[in-house]
């Protein structure tokens, strides 16, 4: 769910000018209903794919929710299935213009994802390493921020179209996208300065797809997709708070999810645990927002570098 994006936009022209006073009318809802962006115009293109991502009004958040299972591969041995997860991620849209370049916009977000006990699907505070035999604390995702490193333009420096509709796929007035992989490969925050001779880099594979009316994203008098559907994996190393010390395999995340329209509309387990241990994480950060993006491992690091410091954790001596 961490694709960023870095693409420009350039305005040449009095009528692109212009377009920026639309976009504001738009993100007050001034245009009529049956008004549609023209999704051949780069910038009203720009428009409609802002909604997916967030929202044309300024301010106003986004909330995606998924949820799904995680399994072990392990060379020789059957796939487990060791977790259940719920995840939610909450964002908004800063709004840009550039005298160069125009109108964009960046996203910024933080990130929740539970794991479950995969029989009753409740919070695991502690875990039983079926491998080690040894129980462990359990860490669960907290990202804060999951930012887009750029903002997002309709065009680049050179003047090329960025946001091309014409290369969606489109079935039954609803659009497809996705497909393609992030392939992750570099070195790990927990790893030393020896990464290059000795191994430790982080290496994942993320896949990503999200369907959505084509009515919706057209509809210039709508602020925002009502109904998105998504899809989020992962195949990645074992996660740090595991303490499989090395062993082979990987972990393998699939879920599903959707765009939700409110707080209430978050199932009781995830929306309980934000309540209770991550208040926060009901509100999107602010639009300013420079903080370098969190990932499972440096938040990892973190806990446990603060744990150590407060003396619940010893130092482990060399053997």
């Amino acid at each position: 769910m961490k694709k960023n994006f870095a693409i420009s936009l350039v305005f040449v022209s009095m009528a692109r000018v212009s377009l920026a006073l639309v976009s504001l009318a738009v993100a007050v809802g001034a245009f009529a209903g049956d008004e549609r962006f023209d999704l051949s115009d780069p910038d009203q293109a720009l428009m409609a794919k802002n909604k997916v991502f967030c929202s044309n009004r300024p301010g106003e958040t986004a909330l995606y929710w998924w949820q799904g299972v995680a399994y072990s591969r392990i060379p020789g041995e059957k796939d487990r299935h060791i977790f259940n997860v719920q995840g939610m991620n909450i964002r908004q849209c800063a709004r840009l213009e550039d005298p160069q370049r125009g109108v964009g916009f960046r996203s910024v977000s933080r990130e929740i994802m539970l794991y479950l006990d995969p029989e009753t699907n409740e919070v695991l505070r502690r875990w039983e390493n079926p491998w080690t035999g040894e129980t462990v604390d359990v860490l669960h995702v907290n990202n804060d921020p999951v930012n887009a490193r750029a903002p997002r333009f309709a065009r680049d420096s050179e003047g090329r179209t960025q946001v091309n509709w014409d290369e969606a796929t489109v079935i039954n007035g609803r659009v497809l996208e996705g497909g393609e992989a992030a392939l992750l490969f570099y070195n790990n925050p927990l790893a030393g300065n020896y990464q290059d001779f000795e191994g430790g880099k982080y290496h994942a594979s993320e896949f990503l797809t999200a369907a959505y009316p084509l009515a919706d994203a057209q509809d210039a008098a709508q602020t925002k997709i009502q109904d998105a559907v998504i899809s989020w994996g992962r195949i990645s190393g074992w996660l740090p708070w595991m303490k499989m010390r090395g062993r082979s395999g990987v972990l393998v995340h699939f879920t599903h999810g959707m765009r939700l329209h409110e707080w209430g509309e978050l199932p009781k387990v995830l929306r309980e645990e934000i309540e209770l241990n991550y208040p926060t994480y009901r509100e999107p950060p602010p639009e300013d927002d420079t903080r370098p993006n969190d990932t499972s491992w440096t938040v990892f690091k973190r806990w446990i570098d603060s744990r150590r410091a407060a003396g619940e954790l010893a130092e482990q001596a060399p053997r």
